[in-house]
């Protein structure tokens, strides 16, 4: 059965080819939507097709619904958007994939229910399937060349539509187990260097050696290093001097 989550249901009207009905549920997935409805499938239903491009979205399409027309597709919803690049001549308003799965989103907390409708591959969406819409979400694709495919729409959907549901860190770091160093940490690092370097003679002529110093542990305190990092420092640093002073 499909999620209890609260979600959009995704309506491919007249979709032609089963393969994009696979893509299509694929990208579903990919995003925690599940449910999917199909009208008037071209080449009808069940399509194994269909299966063989969902590559392990197979209980989506078990749990498709079907439907003869679109109008008794979202015959249960409050509010539907309409997924087309073309202008239609109707008064709604016409929304980003982002603007539109926050509004979504939104309309469904509140307890209404919301179906997306994408059109067949061939021309996009009817006006009498637009005229059942409440809005239009029109993806922002180059004007030269705006055909976007079946699977390819619904996965940008999907995708804004998981972005608003799901707190996700914009940028996020892998520690690879471990710790970011500490203060200590690279106080002692630098101290290291510092005299290791002091006993080369590196820091000259005498009258530049505190600025030299102080640039030293500033280049320190600008780089975001790990524990291990900091240890693999003091490795380096460590042979080099033995690799010096032997023999």
């Amino acid at each position: 059965m499909p999620s209890d989550t609260p979600q959009p249901l995704f309506v491919l009207v007249r979709p032609q080819m089963g393969e994009n009905i696979g893509a299509a549920a694929r990208a579903m997935l990919n995003f925690g939507l599940e449910r999917m409805c199909l009208v008037a499938p071209r080449d009808g239903w069940p399509n194994p097709k269909a299966v063989a491009m969902a590559s392990g979205a197979g209980r989506l399409l078990d749990d498709a619904l079907l439907a003869e027309r679109t109008v008794d597709a979202v015959a249960e919803c409050s509010y539907v958007f309409a997924t087309t690049a073309r202008q239609r001549d109707m008064t709604k308003p016409v929304m980003t994939p982002e603007r539109a799965m926050n509004v979504a989103r939104e309309k469904i907390a509140a307890g209404e229910k919301v179906a997306v409708l994408f059109g067949p591959e061939r021309a996009g969406l009817e006006n009498e399937d637009i005229a059942l819409a409440n809005a239009i979400i029109s993806v922002p694709v180059n004007p030269e060349f705006a055909s976007l495919n079946l699977a390819q729409c619904v996965l940008l959907t999907g995708y804004e539509w998981r972005r608003q549901s799901v707190e996700s860190l914009p940028e996020a770091t892998e520690m690879a187990g471990t710790d970011w160093a500490t203060a200590i940490e690279m106080d002692k690092l630098a101290g290291h260097y510092q005299d290791t370097l002091d006993e080369a003679g590196f820091f000259f002529p005498d009258t530049k050696a505190d600025s030299m110093k102080l640039n030293l542990r500033n280049m320190w305190s600008r780089m975001p290093l790990t524990r291990a990092d900091v240890q693999m420092l003091h490795g380096i640093l460590r042979q080099m001097v033995r690799w010096r002073t032997r023999g």
